[in-house]
Parts: C-alpha cells; sequence; structure tokens
C-alpha cells in the first residue's frame, strides 16, 4: 500500500486523491487489481488526465504486476525500469508525454504479450525485442533512429507498428537504410590508352551523377516525409482547436425542436431547486423558445473519469429511450471544468413535494385523492417495465438505479414522468454504493450487488411512501427522518393499529379500500427481502393496472381494522392474485 501512496502522491489528482483511501482493500482503489493475498497484479488508469513526471523505480516495489496501462494521459519522463517485475504481460504507455530511450530493462520480460509505446517523443535505436510471446508491438509517431532489428519477432510486425518515425528504417518498412555501389577501373594502368582512361572518367562521373541523383531522391523522400508529418500535425491540431470550439455550445438530442445558446441560459433568471446526488439544479426561465414553464438545469459532479466521446455515447443511449412517462433529455453539456444536462421544467413539481408538502395548512392544499395516487403508480410502473425491457444488461449496473419520490415529476396535466434514469454508469461505486436508493436495497447490504430486482425494490417503497405518506429512510432528504415502511407496516398489523397504515386524505375514502389493499400488497411483494421473490416489472405492471378506479370519492370515516390482517398480507407465502 505505501507503493500505491507514492504513486498518488506522484500524479497528484483529485480524483486519486479522492478514492484511493488508507484502510480500504486495494481492490477497492479506482483502477487497481490485486490478488487474494492483496498483492498489487495491475494498474490501469486510462483517459483519467494524468500528469506528473514518472520516476524511473516507480514500479519497483510491485512484483506481481502483469498489467500496466497509463493510455491516454500526460505522465511525462523515461519508460520506467521494470527489471523487478518479471511477470508483466500487457504494458500500454501509449498517448504521452514519455522521451529518452526505450529501458533495456524490457527486455528481461520473458512473459511479455503486449507492449505500446506509440504517441511519444522516444529517441534512439530500437531495442532487439525477441520475446517469443510478443503478439502486439507498437513504437508509431515517436522519434526513434537506426534500423529495425532483425529479430524474428520485430520482423514479424506489420511496417505500421513503425509507423512516423522519420529517422527508421529497414525492413518490413520500405526506407532503406544505406546506398553503396563499388566500381572498379583499370585506371590505375599506365599503359591504357587515352581512349580507355576517357572511357573511364566518362564512367567515373556517370557514377558521381547518379550517387548526386540518389542522394537528392533520398533527400526529397526525407523531406516529404517531414512535410507529411507536419500536416498530420497541423491537420490534428485544427481538430483539436475544433474540439475546444464544440465543447463551448450546448448539445442537443435529435428530435428536439426547441434551440437555444449556452449564452441564453447562463444570462436566464435561474431559481435553485435543490441539491441531488448527481449537483445542484437550477430552473432556467426561456423566452422566446416553446419551453413554457423553462428548462431543469441539472449540474453534474462526482463522475467517473469519462472522456468526451464516453459522456456522450452514455447520454445518447439515455436520450434513445422514448416512453410517456420517462421524462426526456433535451441536451447536454461538456468540458473538464463543467458538465451539465438540460430537461423540460415539471409545472406541477415532485411527488416528494405533492405527498409531504402544504399539510400544516390544509386551506392552501390540494387534496392528494386514491385515483391520483393509483395513476401515479400505474405510471411510473409503466415507465419501469419500459426501462427494464429496453436497457442492455452491464455488469454493476441497474436501469435506474435512483428511483424515488423526488425523482417523480408531474407536468401541467399531472403526466407522471420518471427523471433521473441511466445516470448510474456515469458515477463511480463508492459514490453509487452510498447516494443512490437501489444500492441501499437488502441484497447490497449483504452481497454488494444489485440488478433490476434492487430497481423493483425501489418502486415497492416508493409505492409504500405513496399509500402512508410516511418518508422512506431509504430516500429520505438530508435532515428528514425515514422510516423503514415495510417493516412498519407489517408491525403495524401485528400489533393491530392497523388503521394508521394509509394517509388520513385516503383512508376516508370508503370505495377505494379494496384497491389500497391491493396495492399495498403489491409494494410488500416488491420489497420481499429476497431478490428472487419479488416479481418482475411486467407483472407488477398487470397487477397495477387491474386494479379499478372507484367512480366516486366518498369521505367516510373507514374501519380498516377487520380488513387488513397478517393473512391478507403474507406476501410472502402468496404470488399475487388478479
Amino acid at each position: 500500500m505505501d507503493a500505491l501512496r507514492a504513486l498518488k502522491t506522484m500524479f497528484n489528482d483529485p480524483f486519486l486523491n479522492k478514492n484511493w483511501t488508507t484502510g480500504l482493500h486495494c481492490s477497492q482503489w479506482y483502477g487497481i487489481q490485486c490478488s487474494d493475498d492483496h498483492r498489487i497484479t495491475g494498474v490501469s488508469l486510462v483517459s483519467m488526465g494524468l500528469t506528473g513526471n514518472v520516476s524511473a523505480d516507480a514500479f519497483i516495489n510491485f512484483p506481481e504486476l502483469s498489467l500496466i496501462s497509463f493510455k491516454n494521459n500526460s505522465i511525462s519522463g523515461n519508460v520506467m525500469n521494470l527489471s523487478s517485475n518479471h511477470k508483466l504481460k500487457h504494458i500500454d504507455l501509449s498517448g504521452n508525454r514519455l522521451y529518452g530511450l526505450i529501458s533495456p530493462s524490457l527486455l528481461s520480460l520473458n512473459l511479455l504479450e503486449s507492449l505500446q509505446l506509440q504517441d511519444n517523443s522516444l529517441t534512439g535505436p530500437l531495442l532487439e525485442f525477441n520475446q517469443s510471446s510478443l503478439k502486439v508491438f507498437n513504437v508509431s509517431n515517436n522519434n526513434l533512429s537506426g534500423p529495425i532489428p532483425t529479430t524474428t519477432v520485430l520482423q514479424l510486425f506489420t511496417s505500421a507498428s513503425y509507423s512516423n518515425n522519420s529517422d527508421i528504417c529497414g525492413p518490413p518498412t520500405s526506407n532503406t537504410c544505406s546506398f553503396s555501389e563499388k566500381y572498379t577501373s583499370n585506371s590505375d594502368n599506365k599503359d591504357s590508352t587515352k581512349t580507355y582512361k576517357f572511357a573511364t572518367m566518362f564512367l567515373i562521373f556517370d557514377v558521381i551523377g547518379l550517387v548526386a541523383v540518389l542522394l537528392l531522391f533520398m533527400l526529397y523522400c526525407k523531406k516529404e516525409r517531414k512535410l507529411k508529418k507536419m500536416i498530420k500535425r497541423m491537420q490534428k491540431e485544427t481538430k483539436e482547436e475544433e474540439r475546444v470550439e464544440d465543447k463551448k455550445k450546448l448539445i442537443f438530442m435529435a428530435g428536439v425542436e426547441a434551440r437555444f445558446e449556452l449564452n441564453d441560459l447562463l444570462e436566464a433568471p435561474a431559481e435553485g431547486l435543490g441539491k441531488g446526488i448527481f449537483g445542484n439544479s437550477y430552473k432556467a426561465k426561456l423566452e422566446g423558445c416553446n419551453m413554457g414553464g423553462g428548462v431543469v438545469v441539472k449540474r453534474l459532479r462526482d463522475l467517473k473519469p469519462l472522456s468526451n466521446e464516453e459522456f456522450t455515447k452514455q447520454l445518447h443511449i439515455i436520450a434513445h429511450h422514448n416512453h410517456p412517462n420517462l421524462l426526456p433529455l433535451l441536451a447536454y453539456y461538456y468540458s473538464n471544468e463543467e458538465k451539465f444536462l438540460v430537461y423540460k421544467y415539471a409545472e406541477n413539481g415532485n411527488l416528494f413535494d405533492r405527498i409531504h408538502g402544504e399539510k400544516s395548512s390544509k386551506k392552501d392544499r390540494i387534496a392528494f385523492k386514491w385515483s391520483s395516487r393509483l395513476s401515479v403508480a400505474i405510471g411510473v410502473a409503466r415507465a419501469m417495465e419500459y426501462l427494464h425491457l429496453n436497457t442492455k444488461s452491464q455488469s454493476g449496473l441497474v436501469p435506474h438505479g435512483n428511483l424515488k419520490s423526488k425523482n417523480i415529476l408531474l407536468d401541467e396535466d399531472e403526466t407522471v414522468l420518471v427523471s433521473d434514469y441511466g445516470l448510474s454508469s456515469l458515477v463511480a461505486l463508492p459514490i453509487a454504493a452510498q447516494r443512490m436508493v437501489s444500492y441501499k436495497s437488502p441484497e447490497y447490504q449483504s452481497t454488494k450487488r444489485v440488478s433490476r430486482k434492487s430497481d423493483v425494490w425501489s418502486y415497492g417503497c416508493l409505492v409504500l411512501e405513496l399509500l402512508t405518506s410516511r418518508v422512506s429512510v431509504h430516500s429520505a432528504p438530508p435532515g428528514v427522518n425515514g422510516v423503514d415502511l415495510s417493516s412498519w407496516v407489517h408491525r403495524a398489523v401485528r400489533e393491530e393499529w392497523t388503521a394508521e397504515i394509509f394517509d388520513q386524505e385516503i383512508s376516508v375514502q370508503t370505495n377505494a379500500v379494496h384497491g389500497m389493499l391491493k396495492l399495498l400488497q403489491i409494494a410488500l411483494h416488491c420489497c420481499d427481502k429476497s431478490p428472487e421473490k419479488r416479481p418482475e416489472m411486467t407483472e407488477v405492471v398487470k397487477e397495477v393496472e387491474n386494479i379499478k378506479v372507484v367512480e366516486s370519492e366518498d369521505e367516510e370515516d373507514l374501519s380498516v381494522d377487520q380488513s387488513l390482517t397478517d393473512e391478507s398480507l403474507s406476501i410472502t407465502a402468496m404470488p399475487l392474485v388478479a
């Protein structure tokens, strides 16, 4: 662990400083692979923007290493001395600022299978690599010089492995290393005739002329290669400038008709909407862009170290989801300093405020009736079913991951919109485990695993909050005390104070008692501690849609003590029924 701390100090990277934490098992350090006996076997820190000068002996205390990858960073220094790392199989130092000679220590790695040093500033001759295990080799785009060694292994690779090294020559490249020409004459024969001498001199001048032409041709070829390299560098710089310019723009999703500039967003009147697990959210009021009540800007923080391409790919996957109960992504902004998402503002707020807000002042509160709550349960179930059926399975990820009442929105027509879906793939696992609802499920607490059934559990907790108007401990906002709703409901039945289970606003609706009991049973089934016993979202949708909405909403005292029993809520012993 001391060796890892030395690496962390060397890079002084904010992400590594935060996530390489003393006391954790090395397998929980980002980018570190280790064996069961805590020995470091791999270091893979790719595309993280790492800087700093790597010392020659940086890996002298990692004898079990089989993998080193610092691909696409900005580290500098010489290629490290790896003579103490005899188990190394894969080395990728490409896309950095390494300079100087290739370290001779690489010749001692008899198990080496892959060596990638391209896109650096290495100089000097190429070493005589001849490990029979070497299958991947690339030193292109450096400043190497001299002939390519004629070892069996190096001659197996194509010229692409050596390209853009202006002074390297010999097969398998087409660059010749030298030109020699011998000419023998009898000019020393003093008895030759003048005609023969003249012919000899003519031939000598002819050869000299030929040599001059060839030298000029070689000089031309060398100049041409340098010119091509210069043009390629200029093209690369131009593309980089264009990329930097693109970073200053909002990127709109396909099919979004409203258009506005980044400056419009930054200059618009803003209203803080609160702080979520991904960062702060703001409402921005825009004029003349057909956005009605405005847009919501969700600033992102604590993300994985993602490149622009990786970030964009994930957002296009999110934007591809199209369902009437999912809040669509309008646009996004990406730069090294700032990343945020843009959504349409939902006029009627979120479900948490709809359930719990304004209860102290009943004259200002719009009653949240049973039919409206059932509509919410149906809309959320349909959205979750769509996500479960249309999201590719990935290890350690769930289709939503953070389903809670704060993330259920109501638009101007009271349409239910599920937000924050798909974002679990953007955050690091330690942050997800600390803040996201699905990671607080019973299975993550015991096995450190989540799945689609973790989303089902989150849905059950949400529905219990909807029915009881009590805050779930698993999704309670900061400063708000919550309860384990599943355990609380079962205890209420056992201790015979079941009249307190349903929220008072719906408990007085006599005609709705059967539907409320049915929805409560579905929610408890979803909250089963065993993931295997929970239903699929398709089954949940079918059962929730079968609950009939009462035609009239009578408000009479309802005694539910005789309606709720341990037998009626025994969801572990009986399947859901219509």
